[in-house]
């Protein structure tokens, strides 16, 4: 029959209900429930829609179900034929009802985020063209993030952390680009949660561990790669002893030297040098063995330089 709160009282054959996706995933202890509908009756029916489709009351049908029953009592609703108000409903359903846990309450929350998201984008696109007042028959208190609302829906508090937390080790167990090991480490937190555990040390635990493992980690030195290295080593260790092994004056027969005019004529072409080349450029752009073979030169061409000055000083006392 007809009822002044929007919906009608009928009896509805159990098998003609449809449950649908729940985000409830454990009825929970349904004994307490089975004995008080045996001793006082359903006090209150289930909600469908006029398509059949349960909105509330699913721990009260699963109840009736094993106590045998074949129809029952059902309250049947219009106008909450949409998602988001389905998910409401079913979040609002408080008789004799057992708390979701922090899963259910993450995979609710997530959904509802969604819908609030893109309820709030129909809305902007509604007044877009028109005044800047809500959209007509929009909810005035349903403003704000969307992730406050989908919390506040959820727990009465706009506080969502723990929710994303906990979606957040759901995306890292799930994903097949997670690494193996942060993935054993979410499922096993999100197990660790579901058995009422905190949530938040549990999420940094993991978390710490996702960020160390995207951190780019030293590629490992094969053997041809540490050969080459050790001859290019090995190659600039002779340059070196060479460059400095032609510093030393000899005096021996087998000795050859440049001429003076060589001398010459190589300074007066470096007279000036240090003017022609920008100093930054250079500090940016010279590689590591380019600046050691210029650190090189110039340090045996001061030692050279002061054993020249020696020279010149011995040759001008002995005048």
């Amino acid at each position: 029959m007809p009822d002044t709160r929007g919906h009608i009282e009928l009896d509805r054959a159990l098998d003609s209900i449809t449950i649908g996706v729940r985000h409830r995933r454990d009825p929970g202890d349904l004994k307490p429930l089975m004995e008080s509908i045996e001793r006082l009756g359903l006090l209150q029916p289930i909600t469908i829609t006029p398509e059949g489709v349960l909105v509330c009351g699913w721990r009260r049908l699963e109840a009736v179900r094993r106590l045998g029953w074949r129809t029952m009592k059902v309250w049947v609703r219009s106008g909450i034929s949409d998602r988001l108000s389905l998910l409401l409903a079913e979040q609002d359903e408080n008789q004799l009802h057992k708390p979701l846990n922090e899963l259910e309450k993450a995979a609710l929350y997530r959904e509802l985020k969604a819908l609030r998201a893109e309820d709030a984008e129909r809305r902007m696109q509604a007044t877009q063209f028109g005044s800047s007042g809500p959209a007509p028959g929009a909810d005035p208190g349903e403003t704000g993030d969307a992730r406050s609302q989908a919390a506040m829906a959820i727990t009465g508090k706009a506080s969502y952390n723990t929710h994303e937390r906990v979606c957040a080790l759901m995306d890292w167990a799930s994903r097949k680009a997670t690494p193996p090991e942060i993935r054993a480490m979410a499922n096993d937190a999100l197990k660790r949660i579901e058995q009422g555990e905190p949530v938040r040390p549990l999420y940094l635990q993991v978390k710490e561990a996702f960020d160390q493992a995207q951190q780019p980690q030293p590629e490992e030195e094969t053997d041809l790669a540490r050969l080459a290295r050790e001859a290019r080593e090995r190659a600039e260790r002779e340059a070196r002893e060479k460059g400095r092994k032609n510093l030393k004056r000899s005096h021996g027969p087998g000795s050859h030297f440049r001429s003076v005019r060589s001398f010459n004529l190589t300074w007066t072409e470096l007279d000036g040098w240090t003017e022609l080349y920008d100093v930054d450029a250079l500090a940016a752009q010279l590689t590591r063995s380019d600046w050691e073979r210029f650190d090189r030169v110039v340090t045996a061409t001061i030692a050279f330089r002061d054993q020249l000055v020696a020279a010149r000083r011995h040759a001008a006392t002995s005048a």
